[in-house]
């Protein structure tokens, strides 16, 4: 049997006899779902299956009874399932080759995570949204007040290349809010990938293909839907971006999750008919000229990396890249909205605006005072968690190793993220040229989420 829904139940016990469904329509009308009970579903119409009501056999008694739990769906739920016997071989057959990393679950299908469609568009598409103009309209200061880039840790010399990136109107493909929702309140931004992010191929196609295996085998809703069109916006983006041209992608490529998601990039922009090249960043040469090229020498013209930008600042060959005449994807506007630093501009150029939380830099004093004992220090640099501390009234709670630091701090206020059964949860909404296209869920044992957090799908169930 399926595993039960999240219902807030008003109970009504009917003793039936005669017609099944007569009565059970009489008195539900067609709200009506049977959580996998086949042998009824000859009775009970299939497209009334779905919808948020459940009737189950009452076995404490001789004849035949239900019970109908007539109420609302919950908000965001996470919701015990059955795994596929099958999913670590249609994992490979897709390519997905990083579902376990250091043989720990990294994709986790034994429980998903329930929406409503109401949900979805108010709480985390508008928001999004909302959180991308700001962001816009920050880039658009930054780039025209030295002071912004400086309190971001920018090295100066890069200034003209960013601002000029922006004036030009550089594409961008794609970046992911991740967000803090219980589905009681606001979605509270907690940082933003803007650069480099990763998990894009479970989100556009593992868990879609998980949905649809999941109303195959009934786990979910035969009408469940999902937040997702994130593939597709991909395919599209890369057309518009890539205007025919030859792309090269690269990255480190040897590690799993970061070659995984280069070669899933790599194959759009092949969907959207662009002849491509998948490089290593070491692979990747200068003339004398300092123009980049690859392997045979020839231009590059366009290239995709999945490498920071302040790490390609402080290459050897970064002193190149003002005068180069590649393209870059992300733009290098992008390390403005790439920076922890956006999170107290953010709450200074927007106060109490209801998707972010208070921050302060680190070395602010009027604004720390101002976010208490209380918070979460991160470093502007950060990524995967690293050198992130929680500290609860003035004491370190938890804490990640890492490398990042002497760039500087930012504190934003704590909130507590939604835990279930032991799992905290952190959603991930993506955007494709700015547009709001998909939803993925992270979650850990621990409060702070690093590269090995689990992921788990979700679906619209309401």
């Amino acid at each position: 049997m399926s595993a039960v829904r999240p219902f807030d139940f008003e109970f009504v016990r009917l003793s039936l006899a005669g017609d099944l469904a007569g009565q059970v329509l009489a008195v539900v009308g067609t709200d009506v779902d049977l959580l996998g009970l086949a042998h009824l579903s000859a009775v009970v119409a299939p497209d009334i299956y779905d919808l948020a009501w459940r009737i189950r056999l009452d076995r404490a008694r001789d004849r035949l009874a239900v019970v109908v739990l007539k109420g609302r769906i919950s908000p965001m739920q996470r919701i015990p399932c059955d795994e596929r016997a099958d999913w670590q071989q249609r994992a490979a057959a897709t390519g997905f080759v990083f579902h376990t990393i250091d043989g720990e679950r990294y994709w986790d299908e034994r429980a998903y995570y329930g929406f409503t469609l109401k949900e979805i568009e108010r709480d985390i598409e508008a928001p999004t949204a909302e959180l991308e103009a700001m962001c816009q309209e920050l880039v658009e200061r930054a780039v025209a007040d030295e002071r912004i880039l400086l309190r971001l840790a920018i090295p100066e010399r890069f200034w003209t290349y960013i601002a000029a990136s922006w004036k030009r109107g550089d594409p961008s493909l794609y970046g992911r809010f991740d967000l803090c929702y219980d589905g009681r309140g606001a979605a509270k931004l907690l940082e933003y990938n803007a650069d480099t992010p990763t998990s894009v191929f479970e989100t556009g196609v593992f868990q879609w293909l998980w949905l649809e295996d999941a109303i195959e085998r009934r786990i979910v809703p035969k009408a469940a839907d999902q937040y997702n069109s994130l593939h597709e916006k991909l395919i599209a983006g890369w057309k518009g971006i890539g205007r025919g041209r030859h792309l090269y992608l690269a990255g480190v490529i040897d590690a799993p999750e970061d070659g995984g998601t280069v070669a899933y990039l790599d194959d759009c922009a092949r969907q959207a008919g662009l002849s491509t090249t998948i490089l290593a960043m070491e692979q990747i040469g200068r003339t004398s000229q300092g123009q980049f090229v690859d392997l045979d020498e020839k231009p590059i013209e366009l290239m995709f990396k999945l490498y920071p930008w302040e790490w390609m600042m402080r290459e050897q060959f970064g002193a190149s890249l003002p005068g180069a005449a590649t393209q870059f994807v992300e733009p290098p506007w992008k390390a403005v909205l790439s920076n922890k630093g956006i999170l107290p501009l953010l709450w200074a150029m927007f106060p109490r605006h209801p998707n972010l939380l208070p921050a302060a830099f680190d070395d602010d004093e009027q604004a720390v005072r101002a976010l208490g004992a209380s918070y979460v220090r991160k470093p502007l640099y950060s990524r995967e968690g690293a050198n992130v501390e929680i500290v609860v009234a003035g004491g370190v709670v938890d804490a990640d190793d890492g490398p990042y630091g002497s760039e500087g701090f930012v504190r934003q206020a704590l909130v507590t993220l939604p835990r279930h059964e032991g799992n905290y949860a952190v959603l991930g909404s993506w955007i494709v040229q700015g547009k709001h296209c998909g939803l993925s869920v992270r979650e850990d044992l621990e409060p702070i989420t690093k590269n090995t957090s689990r992921f788990l799908p979700h679906a619209i169930i309401g």
